[in-house]
């Protein structure tokens, strides 16, 4: 390739490993983001492996309740989706997201290290007081240290993949927005293998063995990341100051100048400076002051901010996809496992969901995609707030179809006298469940999806990592606001000297009334949602696919 021509194929502001210009037909793309889809298969078998049958490990070997079961997982689920916020802001900011994922991948292989060695303390201790307390303590500090490790590599690795295209050409634009359907469709492989294969493995072999393969898989997809670095495109850090600081420059000058007067009323003035007006003040300048926020930095801050109401509504999306991997598990365990001989692990149901992105993200991506996009003229066919509309109405549709699984569930336990006997199994076929897991992957394909996107095309650009753990500090949090719903939810309904909705004994639980509150919540989340929605301006920067 001589000069001249190298020089086109040159990819403006990025470079290869060794720091020279990245070329078009030899640096990124689906070469690279390949490796990463494969690193992210496997680290979804190791998560999905550990979480998809932590319940039944909790209740069943470390003897907590269910109620507590579910908060400690929650509460383990919640600190490793908000971690990843922390991590992305390092990778931005500082350090870069190849060197943060390098780190990241050390301290999850660690973490899944002693939690394969946590199951073999039984069997070492010779049997004193302290053994489960010590077992305990070992299990939830492994637990944190994923969680840290988890916290640190998910986001950076998603966003590094979408780096590898250049979002200033046409044709790699269109990939990106494919990337992120591939994606998650990597993300299902991996969950399906993790919960089907690890959890029969947990459930009919050892524990030990579950929780070791983890590990073996996490080293191989560690050691597969560092392979594909002499692929991968690296961005160059355009910007010398931190976006951060910008932006907090915006609204530390909004506030000083808060009581001047803007020179020019509501109505006039370009769309965007209409809203947020408050902001706009950042733009003026006071005698003897320092110079003022330029125009673009404004509407950079007024980005991030209208960001804020569409991600407090998402938080609905997490609480309701907590029950999959807690609840729902306890109630597939009480009913018939049994195909044959086989007896199916309760936890492999969630694999269900995997099998529906696996089915319906090519669909999607190759046949719906465009054919919406030739009705609409949008690049991806729907807007990205349309797409985590449609995944909130088949929330609401999750949450009713459970409700009547629930009931019936109920109803056939107390026709057969079970009532009080917890640990029978209820003439009911485990596939009553299949409905609301086959839901649940519909969801992830647009509310998920929908999100992953919607927050790395609307932040600024250097941002891309943080866009991305904003997401996950949704799921985080809606973690958290699960686990003190379950806790009210548990002591309120027992007022009166009721049954809980929420108890150890599932058959006297009323896990309906649990799942038609649910449904409530997210009927009246979708209203406000589509309100902010309707008024949302998205911010448009060179190189977003977005348009209103």
């Amino acid at each position: 390739m001589d000069e001249e021509q190298q020089q086109r194929e040159t990819v403006a502001g990025t470079v290869d490993y060794r720091r020279r210009p990245a070329i078009r037909s030899k640096h990124g793309r689906w070469v690279s983001a390949w490796f990463l889809i494969w690193v992210e298969i496997a680290e979804s078998i190791a998560f999905n492996g550990i979480s998809g049958n932590l319940m039944i490990y909790l209740t069943d070997k470390l003897g907590e309740s269910t109620s507590s079961a579910a908060t400690n997982i929650n509460a383990w689920k919640g600190v490793g989706f908000i971690l990843p916020i922390f991590g992305a802001t390092i990778a931005d900011a500082w350090v870069g997201k190849y060197y943060t994922i390098v780190v990241s991948c050390i301290i999850y292989i660690l973490g899944l290290a002693l939690l394969t060695f946590s199951t073999a303390i039984p069997s070492l201790s010779k049997g004193g007081s302290h053994e489960l307390t010590l077992q305990k303590a070992v299990f939830f500090s492994a637990l944190y240290l994923v969680a840290i490790g988890r916290g640190g590599r998910g986001p950076c690795v998603q966003a590094f993949g979408a780096d590898q295209f250049d979002g200033d050409h046409a044709r790699e634009k269109k990939a990106k927005s494919s990337f992120f359907n591939w994606w998650n469709f990597g993300t299902s492989v991996g969950a399906l293998l993790g919960l089907v294969v690890l959890s029969y493995i947990e459930d009919n072999l050892s524990w030990g063995l579950g929780f070791g393969i983890p590990f073996i898989i996490m080293v191989f997809g560690s050691l597969l990341f560092l392979l594909g670095t002499i692929t991968y495109r690296f961005p160059i850090k355009v910007e010398t100051e931190s976006p951060f600081r910008r932006i907090g420059r915006v609204f530390g000058r909004a506030a000083k100048n808060r009581n001047l007067d803007l020179p020019y009323p509501a109505q006039q003035g370009r769309q965007q400076l209409r809203q947020l007006r408050f902001l706009d003040k950042a733009l003026l300048v006071r005698d003897g002051d320092v110079a003022a926020c330029n125009e673009g930095e404004v509407e950079e801050a007024k980005a991030v901010l209208r960001l804020l109401p569409i991600w407090a509504m998402s938080f609905v999306l997490a609480i309701v996809f907590a029950q999959s991997g807690t609840l729902y598990i306890k109630q597939g365990n009480t009913m018939d496992r049994s195909i044959g001989k086989l007896k199916v692990p309760a936890a492999a149901l969630q694999g269900v969901m995997a099998v529906t992105m696996l089915i319906i993200v090519p669909i999607y991506d190759k046949l719906c995609v465009p054919a919406i996009r030739r009705l609409t003229g949008k690049p991806n066919g729907i807007t990205t707030l349309q797409r985590i509309g449609v995944g909130l109405f088949i929330t609401i549709m999750t949450m009713a179809v459970s409700a009547i699984v629930e009931a019936k569930r109920l109803q056939i336990a107390v026709r057969h006298g079970l009532i009080d006997l917890p640990d029978a199994t209820v003439p009911m076929s485990i596939w009553w469940l299949l409905p609301q897991f086959v839901l649940f992957g519909f969801t992830v394909l647009f509310a998920l999806v929908g999100l992953q996107e919607f927050f790395y095309d609307q932040v600024p650009g250097e941002l891309h990592s943080v866009g991305l753990a904003v997401t996950s500090t949704i799921q985080g949090l809606g973690f958290f606001l699960c686990s003190f719903l379950v806790s009210f939810v548990t002591k309120a309904s027992t007022i009166g000297g009721r049954e809980s909705w929420i108890s150890d004994n599932i058959n006297r639980s009323h896990l309906d009334y649990f799942y038609w509150l649910l449904a409530g919540i997210t009927t009246v989340d979708l209203v406000i949602f589509i309100y902010f929605a309707n008024s949302y301006k998205y911010y448009k920067r060179q190189g977003s696919a977005e348009t209103e």
